[in-house]
């Protein structure tokens, strides 16, 4: 009976470990990519770090692009195959196959940091605005701006590439810059630095396509599965940031490199009031876009936003009910 037994936990233990062996085998390997250090990445990070992607199947590498124009450069390359960004419309125009399945923006939360002598937008002319780089979200950003307060960028603002945060920051103290446009996590180290918040670009009551999860079609058709869990991932960290608040915070200051307080709170407060629990890409947000590259790209003039979306996918999630499932989970 008890060589029974012995042979019977013995069965139980290879099989346990068996499963285990399997499990860590099925792991499908991709790479994501992000392009910033930066508020409206947090859910990326915390998709890695709380074991979100590994618990749908996937071994996820992150991978680091400084800037969104390379990290778009890199998405057309198809590496790797997803990435967290928002610069899809222009890639889209000049022909290149990329949708956004996902979208944690539907604004652009910029806001203008000076020297206290320089209190308005208006008092820009004739100054220089430093960006992180041509085509990237910020000069995007900087552009609408300047052009809603009728100012043209380089003839009345000079609008320069000015680097990273820290070297536009730099570039302000040494008077190599005027101003800059910082986002939510960085304006406490600008205020800690002596710098004013002149303008927040989310005043501008614009519905704007922001930050997404961008993939390609040919990448969806060929691996829908691996897309899929890809999203369930991204939706469920939405829902885990809104619920964990200490463990979000540790998790981005280890990709912030920062332990500063008032960046962390920044950083959270406003992914919770800012970023949906269903995160549908904006079709109006995406018009917009449309719009203001059509003096540029004669063929955003014939294009419509739901050419730059594949929806299907939490369409399919919301259908089988998912985010009911993450919001009793997560309450």
């Amino acid at each position: 009976m008890k060589a029974c037994r012995r042979v019977a936990i013995f069965v139980v233990f290879l099989l346990l470990s068996g499963s285990a062996i399997l499990e860590g085998q099925e792991l499908k390997k991709i790479k994501i990519g992000y392009p910033a250090i930066s508020y409206n990445q947090i859910h990326i990070w915390v998709a890695k770090d709380a074991g979100l992607f590994k618990k749908y199947g996937l071994d996820a590498e992150l991978v680091f692009f400084r800037g969104g124009q390379l990290a778009t450069q890199a998405l057309v390359a198809g590496d790797p195959p997803i990435v967290n960004i928002g610069l899809v419309v222009q890639a889209g125009l000049q022909g290149h196959d990329m949708v956004l399945i996902a979208s944690s923006e539907n604004a652009y939360y910029y806001s203008v940091v000076s020297r206290p002598a320089i209190s308005k937008i208006e008092h820009l002319k004739g100054k220089r605005l430093g960006v992180s780089g041509f085509g990237s979200a910020s000069h995007n950003a900087a552009l609408i701006l300047l052009r809603r307060f009728n100012l043209e960028p380089n003839k009345d603002v000079a609008v320069v590439v000015a680097g990273a945060t820290t070297e536009r920051l730099a570039g302000i103290e040494s008077g190599r810059i005027d101003a800059t446009v910082l986002t939510p996590s960085e304006i406490p180290r600008a205020r800690k630095q002596g710098l004013v918040e002149i303008y927040n670009m989310a005043d501008l009551g614009l519905e704007v396509q922001g930050n997404g999860f961008a993939t390609s079609r040919a990448f969806i058709k060929g691996n829908r599965e691996t897309v899929r869990a890809a999203l369930k991932a991204y939706v469920e960290a939405i829902y885990y940031i809104y619920h964990n608040r200490a463990e979000t915070n540790r998790i981005v200051s280890r990709y912030q490199r920062t332990s500063d307080q008032d960046v962390l709170d920044a950083t959270y407060t406003w992914f919770v009031k800012n970023v949906a629990k269903k995160p549908y890409p904006t079709l109006k947000g995406l018009q917009f876009l449309i719009n203001e590259i059509s003096g540029r790209l004669p063929q955003a003039k014939s294009a419509k936003p739901e050419q730059f979306v594949d929806l299907s996918l939490l369409q399919e999630l919301d259908k089988e009910g998912f985010f009911g499932e993450m919001g009793k989970r997560y309450p």
